[in-house]
């Protein structure tokens, strides 16, 4: 048996205890496999701390088993690197180590659309902001908020929030709000109900031109980008209950419009 092994995990204090000891036995020693072997003590102690932050990164697409493995190799590399003599602690050095290396592994291989580089850096950093700052608050924070408690601009943190869906394709059994279908009932097929759409489109196409700018923007963004309603205001400056009135507006100009009254909402 390894003098480091052990048939019951350490307490908190013994697991640190124990990680300094070998850490200084890595670093005096002058026999390569004593090194090793040191170093191995060292990432058997730390095993659950790397699965407790691969855990932190569960159902985003990427199973489980990969990224603790993942998480292990950015153990390893921390043990391998650290210096007793410049560092204090070696979770404060460890932690943010195995962090990295699990958002490179996304950044890399988790995108099923890939978005710009920026985008792709700062996406983890804005999700675990938005649920730290939810938590804090007991309120979603808006993108402002986002946006100045990491130090980005609102853009880049609307884009990345957006782009939440992109580590895997969501199922085409989805529901759609409100429950008027699926995701698979978008898809083009060879259903003739897909003409009556063609025909719907073309004759809103003049109608929605008539449109002021900021109502033909709120529909894009609503429509099309597939914005919440909190993300138009936000956009826009005003509340989530305003961006529900616009849209109601805008809905009842669109069926006057059609029906050939001309008359516009108030």
């Amino acid at each position: 048996m390894h003098p480091y092994a052990s048939t019951a995990a350490p307490t908190e204090t013994e697991r640190q205890r124990q990680t300094d000891e070998w850490l200084r036995v890595a670093s005096s020693t002058t026999e390569p496999a004593e090194r090793e072997c040191a170093l191995a003590a060292v990432v058997l102690l730390n095993l659950g701390v790397a699965r407790g932050i691969a855990a932190q990164f569960r159902d985003r697409g990427i199973p489980r088993e990969d990224l603790e493995q993942v998480g292990y190799v950015g153990l390893v590399a921390a043990a391998h690197r650290f210096e007793p003599d410049q560092e204090t602690d070696f979770l404060s050095y460890a932690v943010p180590t195995i962090r990295g290396e699990i958002r490179r592994h996304f950044r890399d291989f988790g995108w099923t659309v890939r978005p710009p580089r920026r985008v792709q850096e700062i996406q983890l950093r804005v999700l675990a902001a938005r649920e730290r700052l939810a938590r804090e608050h007991e309120l979603p924070p808006s993108v402002a908020d986002i946006a100045e408690d990491l130090g980005e601009s609102t853009r880049h943190v609307a884009e990345a929030l957006r782009l939440e869906g992109c580590y895997s394709p969501a199922s085409l059994e989805r529901p759609l709000p409100g429950g008027v279908g699926t995701i698979g009932d978008l898809l083009e097929s060879d259903d003739p109900d897909r003409y009556d759409a063609a025909e719907a489109r073309a004759m809103l196409a003049p109608v929605v031109r008539d449109l002021h700018e900021r109502d033909r923007s709120v529909l894009r963004m609503r429509f099309f980008e597939g914005l919440s309603q909190r993300e138009i205001g936000d956009h826009l400056g005003v509340t989530q209950t305003q961006v529900s009135r616009i849209l109601t507006r805008i809905m009842g100009e669109l069926r006057a419009s059609l029906d050939g009254t001309g008359a516009r909402a108030a």
